[in-house]
């Protein structure tokens, strides 16, 4: 050869391969027709790149040394024997996914969905889960191997992880890599895989798990718990779990965002009088606690059926930042539908004292004024 490849990479014969890779990937950057606008930089990179597919193969590295011919004759330079992952090297470092992927790898994180109560979402509580996940496999201790073997170099492959596919072209010879079919990629096989996880190094099994549920969480709220969820094959790291919690319909108070609502239905006497209510407490729901059992809502004389009383600090616990919200009580007046003499006769009287025995009706919200409207609009 009337080249000297090693002269030409700028390497000692006894280079290994790693160092070889380097010079080809630095001569490459530097010469590569699409970055060196130099007229002999296309012939150059053509040079370096023949030079690096003679010495990175063994067996034509081989035949080079000994005087032969590596190229048995056929046209040099770019396109013979040439590899696209050299030149994806040589510009990105690791263009194609090269040398074998890690058996360990991160677990997969797991969703579960939790129902509470309104007031268990409200003032938060502790709940026990069953979580049904893959936990690592303490007979291999993760390494998917029976006890007394390990995995093995892969024969296909020899460790690299992938292997090379040759297609003819127009421009010559093109190599590619794809992952090895014997070990899918490892660089090595488990000849004698456990018998308990069949060499996936981990297996499934149901475990119990205490979550804590902070007051003021609400429908959909997730719960992150890390490194509680699927561990990785091969005994990799285990991803989170995340717990959804779903909170069910209460009998009495409904809830917006940190606000507690609820209806109550006075009798007309109470409405035009004024009174006083106990609500239970929202607290009361739960087993154990040190509040009072009810709430004292004052009704102040005259109140009319769809006014809305506040009850400040008695709704929901803020989730971020301290506090509470407040609890909001709409009131419905009840008309008596049924009446006895004695009450018919005391509500004749009543509506003579107030002019009320032929009431002009007022109109609808529909009637109104212009400039009624727009006020109500703006409310």
């Amino acid at each position: 050869m009337a080249q000297d490849y090693y002269e030409l990479l700028g390497v000692g014969r006894d280079v290994g391969a790693d160092e070889l890779k380097r010079a080809y990937r630095r001569l490459a950057r530097q010469l590569h027709p699409d970055v060196n606008e130099a007229p002999d930089a296309a012939d150059r990179f053509k040079e370096v790149t023949t030079a690096y597919e003679v010495l990175s193969d063994p067996q034509k590295r081989s035949i080079y040394d000994r005087g032969g011919n590596p190229l048995g004759g056929a046209h040099h330079g770019f396109g013979q024997g040439f590899s696209f992952d050299d030149i994806m090297d040589a510009f990105f470092g690791q263009g194609s996914a090269r040398g074998p992927r890690s058996r360990t790898q991160r677990g997969q994180d797991a969703l579960l969905r939790l129902t509470v109560d309104l007031a268990e979402a409200a003032f938060g509580v502790t709940h026990e889960l069953k979580v049904d996940t893959a936990v690592l496999c303490v007979t291999c201790d993760g390494s998917g191997a029976r006890e007394g073997s390990q995995p093995v170099t892969c024969g296909t492959c020899h460790g690299h992880g992938d292997v090379q596919h040759v297609q003819r072209s127009l421009l010559g010879d093109i190599r590619t890599s794809r992952p090895c079919p014997t070990c899918q990629g490892y660089g090595s096989v488990i000849p004698d895989p456990c018998h308990e996880c069949g060499g996936d190094g981990r297996v499934r099994s149901r475990r119990s798990l205490t979550v804590t549920i902070p007051a003021g969480v609400d429908q959909g709220t997730r719960i992150q718990l890390t490194g509680e969820g699927e561990v990785g094959p091969g005994g990799g790291p285990a991803g989170d779990l995340y717990v959804e919690i779903e909170v069910s319909r209460h009998p009495v108070y409904t809830r917006k965002g940190d606000q507690l609502r609820c209806q109550v239905t006075v009798p007309m006497t109470a409405a035009a009088l004024g009174t006083h209510l106990d609500l239970p407490t929202l607290e009361s729901d739960l087993p154990e606690h040190a509040g009072p059992d009810t709430v004292d809502v004052v009704i102040g004389a005259g109140v009319q059926s769809g006014d809305v009383v506040t009850v400040r600090g008695q709704g929901i616990p803020r989730l971020r930042g301290p506090g509470r919200g407040d609890l909001l009580v709409q009131v419905l007046v009840e008309t008596p539908g049924q009446l006895d003499d004695d009450q018919r006769e005391l509500l004749q009287e009543l509506a003579t004292l107030r002019g009320e025995e032929r009431p002009e009706a007022r109109l609808g919200a529909s009637h109104k004024s212009v400039f009624g409207r727009i006020k109500d609009a703006f409310r």
